[in-house]
């Protein structure tokens, strides 16, 4: 069986040698190099753009907004980003024009010559500021989405509860800080614009297109290249590069290629969201929890790009993985005049998540109990609903996952020897924390029937099968497991499987590569297509042919230039039912589970903190490649270990003001404990053979996991991340006294 084998990488010996083609490495003949103009200022009217005339534009290309075939918008979930600025401007480096020569050193020479000026306007850049009139610049009140989940009655039972506790929570913006910056390639070929890049999306960036150029689809041809990491930070901006790309191609009328360095990188592409979470939580004398009223505030920054799905994410697991009655979670993204924010690995789940799990280990010390007990009396059982009323019904026991993580990490004899350590010792406090946590697999509610995603899996003429899918590789595996999961269902090797570069003249629409849906979702379209290939195969069975590859090339020899496809769409299965204006109902198909236990050492001379042991248990369904799901863990956990202690977004106007790697710091191998990695397989009925989402999953927990063992090393009681030394060097002073 292919599905649960450790198989090498498909892609892994292109990228280990370095034969991979990344855009950069892509070579063609009279290319010129694009750059952008951008604002100077945070929020603004366009007064001028002057062009230094010691400078000969005659030999640049220049794009501003006039240029625009169609609508001067860029096509997310709104159309209220334009492409470029045109007359006013609401973030700090905003894209207003566009230049473009066959030298990289003179077109960015050329970009110091070129001045805008802007009459500046009041910005808003704290999503509680008070609104004036003029300080509104979306709907009435600057708020791009508002979510409601209620379930029971909660204010009714606040009044009678033995306990109230009330806690807010912060989490700061994160850059994806992946090994390639963006980059895009633009150029005709065969009466089209071809597109060619780092995205993944590929589908999502046709849509741009043909929004920005008022063309059909069969006008362009995306491709995706080789993607070196993407993090949800490929997602939506890719959609925008692409067009500033295509619009200089088209004026040109040359190739144009557009590659950030690190910097630009860094100050103009979306962040993750940073939320402010308050929680009021009753409970009973015996730890249980009665009601929760959740309040969920997001910095959604200058356009509304993908917040009000974040958002969605959010709030839907802002409860966590616990039984309570009655609930009410109320979410909101504003505007700021901020550079907009957008996907990140977890999409808005690892912000509510640490808030709620560091509000348990705040009620557990306001009641008197182990954070463990506590959870232990609260966590989703069989027939239990979560907070949208969706019913529990997976086959993971909650209270086992917590115990077995516990077991491994050696919690209760750790917590022993931290207490006789720390008492002991002068400025070395040594403290163990947990999370439990979930996260929904695929797009959520009605959004994966919304998408109607499609997979072709194609028998070729040597005897081989193509799965052909939109979804991309990032590093995360998506070739590899595509591949075992086809392999798997027609009993073929691996070696028999080969899947096809994204690239939207020749593979189907099968929805975006984000919402840990390509395994689950996508693997199973997989499965299905497969299922439809080897019915049309099941004549020649009877032939004699053995083999599905024989029984291919018999197919084809018999009908030659004709096509071999098996073809499947998703259906909703009939036990998923969603109510999209009261967010009620199965929010997910299925949900993965983890427990995170962190072990840490704090010196209280420097307030440094060292992440000593981590383990990591996730009930993820079946595992397709052991290999793959341990890196993908290990290295989710790396980045929510940086975001809870190292990534701290400076902002100056609203942008990025630490825009280079020697001032945004990011853990490296010495920062990083051994990370412990460990499954429980409970099949799903939606994934192939039972597989689930993994890719989100491993972010949700390292934060809560890491700050909840610094509260109990110092007794401080950290509420914000991410906690630096001088963060936690105050805050200690502050509740503690000075050491």
């Amino acid at each position: 069986m292919s599905i649960g084998a450790d198989i090498p990488r498909l892609d892994g010996a292109a990228k280990l040698l370095g034969t991979a083609a990344f855009v950069d490495d892509e070579r063609i003949a009279g290319v010129l190099h694009g750059v952008t103009i951008r604002s100077p200022v945070a929020r603004g009217r366009i007064r001028a753009i002057r062009f230094d005339p010691s400078i000969d534009w005659s030999q640049f290309t220049i794009v501003d907004h006039r240029d625009l075939p169609g609508p001067n918008q860029l096509r997310l979930i709104d159309v209220d980003m334009p492409v470029l600025a045109a007359t006013e401007v609401r973030y700090k480096h905003e894209p207003i024009a566009l230049i473009a020569h066959r030298s990289p050193r003179a077109v960015r020479e050329a970009l110091h010559a070129v001045h805008v000026d802007v009459d500046p306007l009041p910005p808003v850049f704290d999503p509680r500021t008070p609104l004036t009139p003029e300080l509104i610049q979306y709907g009435a009140d600057n708020v791009f989405k508002r979510i409601d989940i209620r379930k029971g009655d909660p204010a009714a039972v606040f009044a009678s509860a033995a306990y109230v506790i009330e806690g807010e929570y912060v989490t700061g913006a994160q850059e994806h800080v992946y090994l390639e910056t963006n980059g895009m390639l633009a150029f005709h070929a065969d009466n089209r614009l071809v597109v060619r890049g780092s995205m993944q999306c590929p589908y999502y960036v046709l849509d741009a297109l043909t929004h920005a150029f008022a063309r059909p689809r069969d006008a362009f041809r995306v491709v995706q290249t080789p993607v070196g990491g993407g993090f949800g930070g490929k997602e939506d901006f890719p959609s925008l590069l692409a067009v500033h790309a295509a619009l200089l191609a088209e004026k040109a009328g040359r190739p144009v290629k557009f590659v950030y360095d690190r910097q630009e990188d860094m100050a103009v592409t979306p962040k993750r969201h940073p939320a402010r979470i308050r929680h009021r939580t009753a409970a009973d004398r015996d730890g249980r929890l009665l009601a929760m009223e959740v309040s969920v505030l997001m910095d959604g920054g200058a356009y509304v790009t993908l917040s009000p799905v974040v958002l969605s994410r959010g709030t839907i697991h802002a409860a966590g993985p616990y039984r309570c009655e009655h609930i009410h979670i109320h979410g909101e993204t504003r505007l700021t005049n901020s550079t907009p924010y957008g996907a990140f690995r977890g999409f808005g789940a690892p912000q509510t998540l640490f808030a709620i799990e560091r509000h348990m280990d705040v009620i557990a010390d306001r009641l008197g109990l182990d954070p463990a007990e506590l959870r232990r009396r609260n966590l989703l059982k069989p027939g239990d609903t979560l907070a949208t009323g969706q019913v529990f019904r997976d086959d993971t026991d909650l209270v086992a996952l917590l115990d077995n993580a516990l077991m491994h990490a050696d919690y209760t004899k750790k917590k022993s020897e931290h207490a006789g350590f720390n008492a002991q010792h002068g400025y070395m406090r040594r403290g163990i924390g947990f999370a439990c946590f979930q996260h929904g697999s695929g797009f959520t509610g009605a959004g994966e029937t919304y998408l109607a995603s499609e997979v072709w899996v194609e028998g070729l003429p040597d005897g081989r099968v193509e799965v052909q899918t939109a979804q991309t590789d990032m590093g995360q595996g998506t070739t590899t497991i595509l591949a075992q999961i086809a392999a798997d269902r027609l009993g073929v090797s691996t070696d028999a499987v080969c899947v096809a570069q994204p690239d939207t003249s020749r593979v189907p629409n099968s929805g975006p590569t984000v919402a840990s849906r390509t395994a689950m979702v996508v693997g199973r379209l997989v499965e299905q297509a497969c299922d439809d290939l080897a019915a049309q195969l099941g004549a020649f069975a009877a032939q004699g042919t053995a083999s599905p590859g024989e029984r291919i090339r018999d197919w084809h020899a018999r009908r030659p230039g004709t096509t071999l496809r098996g073809r499947a769409r998703y259906v909703k299965p009939d036990t998923i039912q969603w109510d999209e204006k009261h967010y009620r109902g199965d929010a997910y198909a299925g949900f993965a589970w983890a427990v995170h236990v962190a072990e840490v050492e704090v010196d209280l001379r420097t307030f440094a903190t060292r992440v000593t042991d981590y383990v990591a248990l996730q009930e993820i369904g079946r595992v397709v490649n052991p290999t793959l799901a341990r890196g993908q863990v290990q290295g989710g956990v790396a980045q929510g270990i940086g975001w809870a202690l190292y990534e701290k977004v400076a902002l100056e106007d609203g942008a990025m003001k630490n825009a280079q790697m020697t001032n945004y710091i990011i853990p490296g191998c010495a920062d990083l404990p051994p990370i412990r990695v460990f499954f429980d397989e409970q099949p799903s009925p939606y994934g192939p053979r039972g597989a689930k989402g993994i890719g989100e999953l491993p972010i949700d927990g390292p934060a809560p996991a890491v700050i909840n063992a610094v509260c109990r090393a110092t007794r401080a009681v950290v509420r914000e991340i991410p906690m630096t030394p001088e963060d936690l060097m105050e805050l200690h002073s502050r509740q503690h006294g000075r050491h």
